[in-house]
């Protein structure tokens, strides 16, 4: 059995972990994880993007409700996950624990994070939280109607130059911008564009050197890990979920490539 490794455009998302996540991946070819901030509108895009074909249910364990849609694109079929609304990723309350362990270990093919436009700044918090654990990102510039209506001018190209992922101007009530957030969903997904996201550097030269040594050490234990920077601020902050999460070598489920996510040849 041969695994072809010059598959470009093959999902990348863990058919493992997300199976233990509740989510069946069966027919589909993508998955899409849908992030932001309360109250950003983000619900209007999940059932624009989904229509009529969505359910609820709840995570395993938890008592968070989940939301679950699919779409069609260009022929690829995309399930979308709706993730709890949050303000960050820091595993905090239970909802941010949900929306950080289903990017981190889940590794959709996407993150589609939603964004006010009046609050703009408020909410990059989020968008560079998420950048520290995947490159997959497109963000939703949801409200830009709202924006304009209290004289607030956004340059999306030089946001988008900035973030180093697209930014799509969205106005989700009025369906305004659905059809260009599908075209940058489906062409990060199968790798036509490639996102550079733009992380925050460490000003503190004790904070750095600490990184380092710890990310070295991580990546010693988990080789291949993709988010062993992010792994390691984690630790140093004491987030128990994470701690666990290396003692009990959960995070070499991060590492375990499935086969069904991969073009195979000559089985």
């Amino acid at each position: 059995m041969k695994i072809n490794q010059d598959c470009e455009n093959c999902p990348v998302h863990n058919i493992g972990n997300l199976k233990k996540l509740g989510i069946n991946m069966e027919q589909y070819d993508f998955v899409v994880a849908l992030a932001g901030n309360p109250n950003t509108g983000k619900s209007t895009v999940f059932n624009n993007l989904t229509g009529l074909r969505q359910h609820t249910g709840n995570w395993p364990g938890k008592t968070v409700t989940r939301a679950e849609g699919a779409f069609e694109y260009n022929s690829k079929k995309f399930k979308i996950v709706d993730l709890p609304g949050t303000y960050s990723l820091l595993s905090t309350s239970t909802d941010e624990e949900v929306a950080r362990n289903f990017i981190l270990f889940g590794q959709p093919d996407v993150t589609v994070v939603v964004v006010d436009s009046t609050r703009l700044e408020r909410n990059l918090n989020l968008v560079l939280q998420v950048a520290e654990i995947t490159n997959r990102i497109v963000v939703c510039l949801n409200l830009i109607d709202e924006a304009e209506r209290h004289n607030i001018e956004i340059d999306v190209r030089s946001l988008s130059r900035e973030l180093g992922v697209p930014v799509i101007a969205a106005a989700a009530r009025q369906k305004e911008g659905m059809d260009e957030l599908l075209k940058f969903v489906y062409e990060v997904a199968n790798g036509e564009y490639v996102c550079k996201p733009y992380r925050i550097s460490d000003d503190s030269k004790l904070l750095s050197k600490a990184v380092v040594k710890l990310q070295k050490e991580i990546e010693e234990s988990f080789p291949g890990l993709p988010n062993s920077r992010w792994v390691a601020l984690r630790l140093l902050e004491g987030d128990q979920s994470i701690i666990e999460a290396v003692r009990s070598g959960e995070l070499k489920n991060l590492l375990n490539t499935e086969i069904s996510s991969k073009e195979l040849v000559n089985v």
